[in-house]
């Protein structure tokens, strides 16, 4: 990772896909905070300075469309606000619905009966997140859950473990894995995903309360890890503390491009101290601080990384997966973003030479299918993206949400 020598910079060059452009990424004030939901214009810009961090800031837009010849076919639909899959062996699918369901999809036909269901506190951003398989689910049958739940008249967010009966149609509750992550109506982060170390990793949201993301006791707004029954590593960067990589502001995406990197979306300010839009994409590894709420865009900072690409306008970033398929060979180890606000899907090419640097990135359907949430790559080889139009922000079809698979 590459961190700047210099204390923060609140004014700088930026490069974009067409060469270097003046750009000043001032604060701006933005009287709604609700960033899911934004695609805002850009803020003025009227100061340049010099800037030597590999950030691409795109000033105007979400980027140059798409030139790879791909196509989309419905897999499910009638979907409440799906939030995450988990692929299991065999070919059936988990798909998490944020009013609190966890439902089955078996031979590509939804099944009517809920797996199981969870209460849980579903204003805002809250409710059923994120699920994840065990690696070892074929053997073991453990599948787990993010959810967000009253406590003593208090939401927090909340890891736990259940298990599939044998004929995949019902689930019982195991363990808790973690509880008491901060919650609150929007950024309650949620994605759960298991790395190539076999640990568990989970995106936590700042709970609206952003100094939390740089507080190592808190829980909130980290990437945590931990071992698959809820123990902290003993390898984790901060000794007895299931904190991984901070500074975070509302995660729902990450994926390993190797077995120690992560490329990691985040939500930028959107309304939050004063400041609009700069969500952003990160190269980082252990012990890494993305830097929010203390710099953002390409701001910098002793000590914090600085995003390999950021936009002025907000997208926000939904789930993200790298693309690992050969039915599309020219994505191939490609970042593959959903987005909510901007409602398209983002491709992000890293260079092969130095691999916190973008290369490429290009927008794929936009309006096409309304706000994306879940990207993950199947067993199958295929690449899946829910659709969140019923969330209360998107214009909701008769037929609900829909799950996607893009193809060839």
């Amino acid at each position: 990772m590459k961190y700047s020598r210099n204390s923060t910079i609140n004014l700088f060059f930026c490069l974009s896909l067409t060469g270097l452009v003046a750009c000043n990424n001032a604060p701006a004030t933005l009287s709604n905070s609700n960033n899911e939901n934004q695609a805002a214009s850009p803020a003025a810009n009227t100061t340049t300075a010099a800037q030597t961090q590999a950030c691409i800031y795109l000033k105007d837009g979400f980027g140059s469309q798409g030139q790879v010849k791909v196509r989309v076919e419905e897999v499910v639909t009638g979907l409440e606000v799906p939030w995450g899959i988990a692929f299991l062996p065999g070919g059936d699918m988990l798909v998490t619905e944020r009013p609190g369901r966890v439902r089955l999809v078996r031979n590509g036909k939804l099944q009517q009966a809920p797996v199981n269901t969870v209460k849980v506190t579903d204003s805002g951003e809250g409710g059923l997140l994120g699920i994840a398989a065990h690696p070892n689910f074929a053997n073991n049958r453990f599948f787990y859950l993010y959810y967000t739940v009253d406590k003593n008249g208090s939401p927090v967010n909340r890891v736990e473990r259940w298990r599939l009966s044998t004929d995949g149609v019902k689930a019982s509750r195991d363990r808790i894995i973690i509880d008491d992550i901060p919650a609150a109506i929007y950024h309650n982060g949620g994605r759960l995903r298991f790395g190539p170390d076999g640990m568990l990793y989970i995106g936590t949201g700042d709970g609206r309360e952003p100094k939390s993301s740089q507080n190592i006791d808190s829980l909130a707004g980290k990437i945590l890890r931990l071992t698959p029954d809820g123990q902290v590593p003993k390898d984790n960067p901060f000794p007895n503390n299931p904190a991984f990589i901070t500074g975070i502001r509302n995660t729902q995406g990450f994926d390993w491009p190797n077995q120690s990197t992560l490329w990691v979306t985040d939500h930028g300010p959107s309304g939050d101290l004063g400041r609009t839009g700069h969500d952003e994409v990160s190269v980082a590894t252990a012990g890494d601080n993305l830097g929010w709420p203390d710099i953002y865009g390409c701001e910098s900072q002793k000590g914090m990384v600085v995003p390999s690409l950021t936009w002025q306008q907000a997208v926000p970033p939904g789930g993200a997966a790298i693309y690992t398929g050969n039915t599309i060979p020219e994505w191939k180890g490609n970042l593959i973003i959903g987005t909510l606000g901007s409602r398209h899907l983002h491709r992000v090419v890293f260079d092969s030479a130095n691999r916190d640097r973008v290369q490429l990135h290009e927008v794929y359907f936009q309006n096409q299918f309304g706000r994306l949430r879940e990207v993950a790559m199947g067993l199958d080889g295929e690449l899946y993206v829910t659709t969140s139009n019923c969330d209360g922000r998107g214009n909701c079809p008769q037929g609900g949400d829909k799950i996607l698979r893009i193809t060839r």
